[in-house]
């Protein structure tokens, strides 16, 4: 069993907590199944470094998973990744998580850099895809806020050194950050149904993109209407948390370009 990355450096104050769904995608990413499709997709022998790119990395606990792990998880270790949040605590927490994953990874391999390790490049506050050039990712995570609720909430940073010092105006910041991490407005669907259109735009000619549904997702909806995009594209539940009822119930989809 691979290790899981350490987060014990990060406050929770307003980053998302590893949950039940981020152990979900780790468990996921690490499947035999999967490890196999990644390494046909994305074979050693090709120039071409892939890119896996998490969208809201929250802790960071799962890019730092793939990256930590990149030659036994996708066969080859000059993997490149990179993380987006919206939230910029979150950046600065995903880029120390991954840091320090690689690093734990090298000490159990005796110091031997570029082991298992993938190249960690950077952590960007944006959101969803907008930073990214068009078609350039190949392998594409997303843990949405998938909690239905009454609206999306919108971020907010606090400017001045009088906010800063008002506990009240920090508690609502934080609380802002966590909920952003969580509300998917109508259906929990908002947020994720941008994602998706923007998916056809960023996904290299190899993309592919692993998107975590809960029930009241819809996800068989979800992936009827995916289907519709065209004969280019396949989409299947490839990890699944197994629970029977409820809103909890949680699985992941894969979302990939057809590759002749």
């Amino acid at each position: 069993m691979l290790p899981t990355p350490r987060t014990t450096h990060l406050s929770f104050d307003n980053i998302y907590e590893p949950s039940e769904d981020s152990f979900l995608f780790l468990d996921t990413l690490a499947q035999p199944s999967l490890v196999s499709y990644h390494n046909r997709r994305f074979p050693s022998t090709s120039t071409s470094s892939p890119l896996i790119v998490e969208v809201g990395t929250g802790s960071g606990v799962v890019l730092a998973f793939a990256t930590a792990h990149a030659q036994i998880l996708f066969g080859r270790g000059d993997v490149c990744s990179l993380g987006v949040d919206v939230n910029t605590f979150a950046c600065v927490g995903t880029s120390e998580t991954v840091k320090g994953a690689i690093r734990d990874g090298q000490a159990e391999d005796g110091g031997r850099q570029g082991q298992s390790a993938g190249i960690w490049l950077d952590a960007v506050n944006a959101s969803l895809t907008s930073c990214l050039r068009l078609h350039s990712v190949d392998v594409l995570l997303f843990n949405p806020p998938y909690v239905p609720s009454e609206s999306v909430p919108l971020p907010s940073l606090l400017s001045s050194k009088e906010e800063l010092l008002d506990r009240h105006k920090v508690f609502e910041r934080d609380s802002n950050c966590l909920a952003l991490a969580t509300d998917g407005g109508a259906d929990g669907m908002e947020v994720t149904s941008q994602l998706l259109e923007e998916v056809p735009q960023v996904l290299s000619d190899k993309g592919v993109a692993y998107v975590l549904l809960c029930a009241q997702n819809r996800p068989e909806e979800v992936k009827r209407r995916i289907r519709e995009w065209g004969a280019e594209w396949e989409v299947e539940t490839v990890g699944d948390s197994g629970k029977k009822g409820g809103w909890e119930k949680l699985q992941i989809v894969r979302i990939a370009r057809v590759v002749p």
